[in-house]
């Protein structure tokens, strides 16, 4: 439903007054004109969902993959039926990250520019940091530098800083009628000068492509402009990707069972194999250390006809777990394959554990930590379940970069499980300081000394000293929801799971 919801943008008046009034094609049909398919991989379609400052539908711009001339590419394309195509953080945000993938898989880039500017109330979010706005212009100059292609189409009003976009890219396509290009529009020329002046006339696709010379070409119309560009990337000199011989082969169960397997608990995990045989082409899984540390599950297969080798969660991640991922992965990365990480860490109770145990585990994750990090291979994570504490790290969590992460939509993320943390009610008749006090009486005494050494339940080390009140707690439970993560970006988008192959 959420998903439906994002395809229609800034809603039906918004669509109808772009196509219908300001005569342009709606984003999306903009990429059916483009793109080789009408499918691609669409990148964070939840991203500016209930942010601070309201509703932002897939953050005001569509990323994603898709092929053009057979040729894979990144695409930015702007949504100017959301907010008037204005720009807030959480766009520029999903513009970087997909800069980012296009550097790190060397992928032509192709903008498709719609934009009002910025935001201007939250401009100290969007101007002044490294990762701000100005980035996007480093990263299109750094990506030249690097080889990579970019391209951009002119498709609406590009104001202020989006006017460097396509005048930055290899070659540019501006449309007559409907694309500007200039950094202060006609009410500011107005406000400083008295002079009127209309907007064809002061950054027209006549005066770009005569004058000015920021475009490369000229187009009459947006379907003439996508035609052009895909012209341009037939003449980029870069290889199609080729087609396989032959059709891999699929499962022997049904990749529609796992959105019945997708696990709903977190207090223990579903065994990950059920997983891998609706995932793996022929369920063909060859296991690696099957019977040492079965509470990771590691081997190779292949997904799509690709060979990958695959880091499961089974359970928690104790030592022998942690040294046997440290030893695949590895493998993985001298043997250039490479790596699948389902991702399904449960979070680590308060029970007592030996000083010595807890030791053991903390070496072990570090070594396999330090694997992940320095392994030079493609690395993708789903989570298809929990994302809790230190050993979502371990599993090549967001901080690790990851090439691609995806969440399930039953997926937590957080540093902690709220199920685990200990609560109080309402401080009733009590004062603050006499309520403080006797929980940490309370807690102080019954806590395992043990586990306060244990790195895992630095969590619970909090919680001897504070029990969390239970409007913190339903905080926890909210901000831990996979829809609260996407929204944000702290991954590449919510998958279903009968999806996940094909992702």
């Amino acid at each position: 439903e959420l998903l439906e919801r994002v395809k229609e943008g800034g809603g039906e008046n918004a669509v109808l007054r772009h196509t219908q009034r300001n005569k342009k094609v709606f984003v999306r049909e903009r990429l059916r004109l483009l793109l080789d398919h009408a499918d691609f991989l669409e990148l964070s379609p939840l991203a500016g969902l209930h942010m601070p400052y309201g509703n932002v539908p897939a953050a005001g711009c569509l990323t994603g993959i898709g092929r053009i001339c057979g040729i894979w590419c990144v695409f930015i394309a702007s949504d100017a039926t959301v907010k008037g195509g204005t720009i807030y953080p959480i766009g520029v945000k999903k513009q970087l990250r997909a800069q980012e993938i296009a550097m790190e898989n060397r992928l032509l880039s192709v903008h498709l520019v719609d934009s009002g500017g910025a935001f201007l109330p939250l401009q100290s979010e969007l101007f002044p940091d490294k990762l701000h706005g100005g980035r996007v212009f480093y990263n299109e100059a750094i990506m030249s530098a690097m080889g990579i292609p970019q391209v951009a189409v002119v498709c609406g009003s590009c104001v202020a800083g989006g006017a460097y976009i396509p005048t930055m890219a290899e070659e540019s396509v501006i449309i007559d009628k409907i694309g500007t290009l200039f950094l202060a529009g006609p009410p500011l020329v107005k406000a400083a000068t008295g002079e009127d002046v209309s907007p064809e006339e002061l950054g027209g696709a006549r005066l770009h492509s005569q004058v000015s010379g920021c475009s490369d070409h000229f187009a009459p119309s947006e379907e003439e402009a996508y035609e052009c560009i895909r012209n341009v990337v037939s003449t980029l000199n870069c290889e199609p990707v080729p087609e396989q011989d032959r059709e891999p082969d699929s499962p022997l169960y049904s990749p529609e069972e796992l959105l019945g397997l997708a696990p709903l608990g977190y207090s223990c995990t579903l065994p990950v194999k059920l997983i891998l045989s609706r995932l793996v082409d022929g369920s063909r899984f060859q296991e690696f250390k099957a019977t040492y540390g079965t509470t990771l599950v590691t081997g190779f297969g292949h997904v799509e006809g690709h060979l990958v080798g695959i880091v499961a969660s089974n359970g928690e991640l104790g030592h022998d777990a942690a040294l046997k991922g440290s030893h695949f992965v590895q493998l993985c990365g001298q043997r250039g394959i490479p790596i699948l990480f389902l991702q399904n860490t449960a979070p680590q109770p308060a029970g007592p554990a030996s000083i010595s145990q807890v030791w053991h585990e903390l070496k072990a994750q570090a070594s396999m930590m330090a694997a992940v990090a320095c392994a030079a291979v493609p690395k993708i994570t789903i989570v298809i379940g929990g994302c809790f504490g230190s050993d979502s790290y371990v599993m090549c969590g967001r901080s690790f970069s990851p090439n691609f992460l995806f969440l399930w939509p039953n997926a937590r993320v957080g540093l902690v499980d709220s199920q685990h943390f200990p609560t109080v009610p309402p401080a009733g008749d009590w004062t603050g300081e006499e309520l403080e006090l006797k929980q940490l009486k309370a807690k102080w005494m019954d806590f395992p000394v043990s586990s306060v050494i244990s790195f895992h339940c630095s969590a619970f080390f909090y919680c001897a000293f504070k029990p969390v009140q239970f409007s913190a707690l339903s905080r926890l439970e909210e901000e831990s929801s996979a829809f609260y993560s996407s929204a944000r970006l702290w991954d590449d988008g919510i998958i279903l799971p009968q999806d996940t192959r094909k992702v």
